[in-house]
């Protein structure tokens, strides 16, 4: 049993709250902290009713390291779990290293001022937190994270060598809005308009946004229009499987979402440069994340399924395989038990789960590692005991044959 700190009181911090209040046995205390206190206080307030725990709240600014620094030695958590916006991982980082505690996030790292997201600014961390006997881990989300355990699971049990390998996200949620993002809108918004690129022959090949498209049926959900994108799991997996010919990420977009983009890019409103607006700087992206709904309220009004998996074709034992593994999450029983929706709730399990493998030892070694450099198996099972069950089947899909 070990205390945790949790930045971030967003959809996911929410969940992440509630799937560690229900794990008594793993975490024994926790606390919550974000910018402001009182999103902090409604999350606990809501796990006490529905848990009869009382969690620990607290305001912090998360791009202020001695004011982390302040926190983490009033707290004196085991781990840190970092929810906050992608901007501020590496001040929680360094926080991290100050006060000795170990670390744990869902996305990598993009600095502010650039529509840019790699592993390479946290990469850099490595010798320090071996150094320091801390460990790091990271994108411990859906996408990346449990795709990335998908990945290494298929990789061990599987296959000898992982030729071909296509990860698959679908939303099929309806919120009911003209247009709303299931996740942070600044974000969202800046990874769905960026280039695209995919890793084939050892190389990164460059896309234009939504260049390539396929239509595929996705189980429990349907035919979705599916779009290349580039997506941060894939720069470790490249590294980390064996043999990759090549690896792409697809992502489901409805027309309306798209039209939506297509119109805030022709004015502007997705820009990350700063403009003058009457007599004072503003950020036009900044400015239309104020106007759209906060991600967090959508859950009680956003109907239907989530499909995310991995398709993989290679080779065992000198023969040719073809594997499917994915997940169904439904959005209206996601927030029945954690009043939130199912994007959020596929981000904030595993983010508990994997805040639960190095609580127990079964993730825990000094360094900053990626989520497939560790034995699938036990994230796995815990995937099935606490809300995310998966599927694992041969199949004969072929993404290059589905039709544009």
């Amino acid at each position: 049993m070990k205390k945790v700190l949790i930045i971030g009181a967003g959809g996911v911090g929410r969940v992440v709250a509630h799937k560690c209040a229900q794990n008594e046995d793993v975490f024994s205390d926790i606390w919550l902290a974000s910018r402001t206190q009182s999103k902090c206080d409604q999350i606990a307030l809501e796990i006490r009713e529905k848990t009869g725990r009382s969690i620990q709240t607290a305001a912090v600014d998360a791009d202020n390291v001695p004011e982390l620094v302040a926190l983490i030695k009033q707290v004196r958590p085991f781990m840190i779990i970092n929810v906050a916006l992608p901007y501020q991982d590496l001040t929680i980082m360094d926080a991290c290293l100050e006060t000795g505690v170990h670390y744990l996030d869902t996305a990598n790292y993009e600095p502010l001022d650039e529509a840019k997201f790699e592993y390479s600014w946290q990469w850099a961390y490595r010798e320090r937190f071996e150094k320091a006997g801390l460990m790091a881990l990271l994108g411990s989300g859906f996408d990346p994270g449990v795709t990335n355990v998908f990945s290494a699971y298929m990789q061990k049990h599987h296959f000898d060598t992982m030729d071909y390998v296509d990860i698959l996200d679908c939303n099929g949620g309806d919120h009911g809005y003209a247009f709303a993002t299931n996740f942070n809108p600044e974000i969202n918004i800046r990874e769905v308009t960026s280039n695209g690129r995919y890793f084939e022959n050892g190389e990164w090949i460059e896309t234009t946004p939504m260049q390539y498209r396929k239509q595929f049926d996705f189980d429990q959900v349907g035919p979705k229009n599916m779009y290349l994108l580039y997506h941060e799991e894939m720069e470790s997996l490249a590294v980390n499987l064996k043999g990759v010919k090549r690896m792409r990420f697809w992502m489901t977009f409805g027309d309306a979402y798209l039209k939506h983009l297509e119109v805030f890019r022709n004015i502007g409103l997705d820009s990350i440069e700063p403009i003058m607006f009457e007599g004072r700087e503003i950020v036009p992206i900044q400015f239309l994340k104020a106007l759209l709904p906060d991600p967090a309220s959508l859950g009680p009004r956003t109907v239907g399924k989530t499909n995310i998996g991995v398709i993989v074709k290679g080779f065992k034992d000198g023969k040719p395989v073809s594997r499917y593994i994915y997940n169904i999450c439904d959005h209206q029983t996601c927030y029945k038990e954690t009043n939130a929706q199912g994007v959020s709730y596929t981000t904030g399990v595993p983010a508990m789960i994997g805040a639960m493998m190095m609580i127990q030892g079964n993730w825990m070694k000094a360094g900053v590692y990626n989520m497939e450099e560790f034995d699938p198996d036990p994230f796995m099972a815990a995937l099935n005991e606490h809300g995310l069950p998966w599927t694992d089947i041969e199949t004969d899909i072929d993404v290059d044959a589905l039709p544009e």
